[in-house]
């Protein structure tokens, strides 16, 4: 039953997208940037309700208390599908970091030019890195949005981690704000392959911010990356503890 409700949250999925793509390309031109981002929200609870009554998952948020107020720099885990929608109903508004690949996707890249996303060519070194400071800065400043960045660059397999890279570290510096590092498990229930889906409970960490002014950016990085994975909790290792 598990694999037939996952099919149908798939075709479910398809067909709402379909359509709210269609919705926000055709209003969101008329909507300022917080009425476009919570319009994305509307789409995540339509999304998360499919999700909970034909899979099964649900989640829960630790630790939001975190978050301060303003613009900051928010470090998070990136090993599923899942948390492309949830960042747009846990934190305030925010822009991500992604891959100008995205943008080239019918609706959805025009989508995420709305949403005010900043879009880098990952093999361009330094020049991606340029770019993040130099468009982040400007969403921060004029929008007062606080910049998404899923550090290791790609989605990652549970379990699994890659080196951080440096421009959202460094973003943050400049701008002399937090980095906020939030870890969440929703790779082990909605896997980056497969269509089946995995009954339980996501749970999202928000840990306590990180200051980067005046450090090096390498050593921040592993203090926030050793955070990240000490909390990215297996929960079928957890079961098999307590049977």
């Amino acid at each position: 039953m598990q694999f037939v409700g996952s099919i149908a949250f798939t075709l479910f999925l398809w067909g709402w997208m379909l359509v709210f793509a269609l919705s926000y390309c055709i209003i969101t031109p008329f909507l300022s940037f917080q009425g476009r981002f919570r319009m994305a929200g509307v789409m995540t609870h339509v999304v998360f309700f499919g999700l909970k009554w034909l899979c099964g998952i649900t989640y829960t948020v630790e630790g939001r208390e975190h978050l301060p107020a303003g613009a900051n720099v928010i470090f998070m885990k990136h090993s599923s599908t899942w948390e492309t929608f949830a960042i747009m109903i846990l934190f305030p508004p925010l822009v991500w970091v992604m891959k100008r690949e995205i943008l080239f996707i019918p609706f959805v890249g025009w989508g995420c030019v709305l949403a005010r996303c900043i879009a880098i060519d990952r093999k361009a070194g330094a020049s991606a890195v340029n770019q993040v400071l130099k468009q982040g800065k400007q969403r921060m400043e004029k929008l007062g949005a606080s910049v998404m960045v899923f550090p290791e660059g790609t989605r990652v397999a549970p379990g699994e981690t890659r080196r951080y890279g440096s421009s959202g570290t460094l973003l943050a510096a400049q701008q002399g704000c937090k980095i906020v590092p939030v870890a969440h498990n929703a790779g082990y229930f909605w896997p980056r392959r497969g269509l089946r889906k995995k009954r339980g409970v996501i749970r999202v960490i928000f840990g306590p911010p990180v200051d980067a002014a005046g450090r090096d950016a390498r050593e921040v990085n592993e203090e926030i990356q050793a955070w990240i994975e000490r909390h990215v909790e297996d929960p079928w290792a957890r079961r098999a503890a307590n049977p």
